[in-house]
């Protein structure tokens, strides 16, 4: 079984090269984020015909997450919950059998210090809030999206650089560990502890070429699923191919048994 987070950065533009990429890996599951594209656009009739089934919550311009799926979800939630449900589109869980998935993109935060960064701060409170309860209804829970957090230095390119910025704050690192207490496991990092790889390349300064990323990218695991989990990936590829999103899809490879 194949699940994967993709931050696409607008549906519209990347749609070509996800059906591209769908149809050659097969993923099971995909949570996609940044799809920039309000409900009534959402590209039903091509992902179905590729076969994937999706839900779905988006806005025009800004935000907007899905989760594609091989067999249909139950019981879809839209809106993070504390948060107003018209609020900014960046929450969406099913489940898949047994196996509960939230996809997840939260704010990037701006600049530490600012309004946009104290927002990121009260929406990870939230987001833990909500992964508290849904463990205790859920035990199979798997949490992937773009966390827009870089967890240690071994995931920035220059630590040095990125000292005490956004994406590499202590108080977002202190966020992501708290929620990573709550017994979810960073499955990228547990199945290669000492690899050094980015999810997340700037479009500026050939960011991409020279390799200067930040891995902020994520799927977490509960123990029962991480106990499944076989290998994890990103798929270079893609960022290597025309007009690309900024970000790669991250892959993690699993037992279907996590399902039953």
């Amino acid at each position: 079984m194949l699940v994967a987070t993709w931050n696409v950065n607008s549906l519209r533009v990347r749609l070509p090269q996800l059906l591209d990429w769908l149809g050659r890996v097969s993923p099971d599951i995909v949570g996609l984020q940044e799809t920039k594209v309000v409900d009534e656009d959402f590209p039903r009739t091509e992902l179905a015909q590729a076969g994937y089934h999706a839900v779905f919550t988006g806005q025009r311009t800004y935000n907007g997450v899905a989760l594609l799926s091989r067999a249909p979800a139950s019981a879809p939630r839209l809106a993070l919950p504390g948060r107003a449900p018209d609020e900014q589109k960046r929450f969406v869980a099913a489940s898949f059998g047994a196996l509960h998935v939230v996809n997840a993109y939260v704010p990037n935060g701006s600049a530490v210090g600012s309004e946009k960064y104290a927002y990121k701060l009260d929406w990870l409170a939230d987001f833990r809030r909500y992964l508290e309860h849904a463990l205790t209804e859920s035990p199979r829970l798997l949490v992937m999206g773009d966390f827009n957090i870089a967890p240690a230095d071994i995931d920035v390119h220059d630590p040095a650089a990125w000292q005490g910025q956004v994406l590499v704050s202590d108080a977002e690192r202190a966020a992501l560990a708290d929620i990573a207490a709550l017994g979810l496991h960073d499955t990228f990092r547990h199945l290669n502890p000492d690899t050094q790889a980015f999810t997340w390349w700037d479009y500026r300064a050939a960011g991409f070429r020279r390799n200067q990323g930040l891995r902020i990218d994520h799927i977490l695991a509960s123990a029962p699923v991480l106990a499944a989990c076989r290998a994890c990936r990103v798929e270079l590829d893609v960022r290597r191919a025309e007009r690309p999103s900024d970000h790669a899809p991250l892959l993690l490879e699993l037992d279907e048994s996590v399902t039953a």
